[in-house]
């Protein structure tokens, strides 16, 4: 892997297994066990990718294009089939962080769990904690059980957590699409300003606006292939037209 990569992705290929399931008895059940029907889905098939240290990239592409996949197989969430990831940093995810938070711990408790998980100490992370909390303005709830937080709170103080814990290489799922209006600017104006320290961030979106305003590179998957790698405002523009082509067709 050259030291100038932050990733590195070789022929990866994903598949899943689709169950056909009918309803059905439970005797008709115990008795079918081990004969279920199924189907192979390939989510991803053959990708190969670099992405440069510093760089912002952005995954687009239609529902079931393979962008999602593709992204938890970079972070390790899913182990490729075929093929290897090599990450040259440390490396922070805001995938499916709600998982990760218990809901019986207060946030600044949870805050301070997913941290170390991170890589900071304790002591680092309670310096931090004002700034975390401010920027995803939880100030009232912040001590308060993560089991009363709406989903949209729980989402803000995620990204809050991910972006000041000095990642250096990033990965996002569509958060972007989380707040309202200001934190959404906030969102943006933090991800430019770890762009200009040096973090490397890759993210997913349906957001066209968004991913124009953030990557100025963007990777188009179809059918679990790259369809176009290139300049965002080339890329996106592609993408655009094909799905304008479909919709009008369709």
């Amino acid at each position: 892997m050259s030291a100038m990569n932050a990733i590195t992705l070789n022929d990866i290929h994903k598949k899943f297994r689709l169950y056909h399931l009918r309803q059905t008895s439970m005797r008709n059940f115990v008795i079918e066990f081990g004969r279920t029907r199924y189907e192979i889905l390939e989510a991803v098939r053959g990708v190969s990718l670099t992405v440069a240290k510093g760089e912002t990239v952005a995954l687009i592409g239609r529902n079931g294009s393979g962008k999602s996949t593709l992204l938890r197989v970079i972070a390790g969430i899913f182990r490729p089939n075929q093929g290897s990831v090599e990450i040259n940093g440390r490396l922070t995810n805001m995938i499916e962080i709600e998982g990760g938070f218990h809901g019986e711990l207060t946030g600044a408790e949870n805050a301070e769990i997913i941290g170390t998980i991170w890589g900071l100490r304790r002591k680092e992370i309670n310096r931090r904690l004002t700034d975390i909390t401010k920027f995803a303005g939880l100030e009232r709830f912040i001590d308060s059980p993560m089991k009363t937080y709406s989903s949209g709170m729980i989402m803000r103080l995620g990204f809050s957590l991910a972006v000041h814990v000095d990642p250096e290489v990033l990965l996002i799922d569509e958060v972007l699409a989380v707040g309202d209006e200001e934190f959404q600017q906030q969102c943006y104006a933090k991800l430019l300003e770890l762009h200009r320290q040096g973090a490397t961030i890759v993210f997913v979106s349906h957001d066209m606006r968004a991913v124009q305003r953030i990557a100025r590179r963007s990777v188009w998957l179809d059918k679990g292939t790259i369809r176009m790698d290139g300049p965002t405002d080339e890329v996106v523009g592609e993408y655009l037209g094909d799905t304008t082509e479909k919709t009008t067709a369709g």
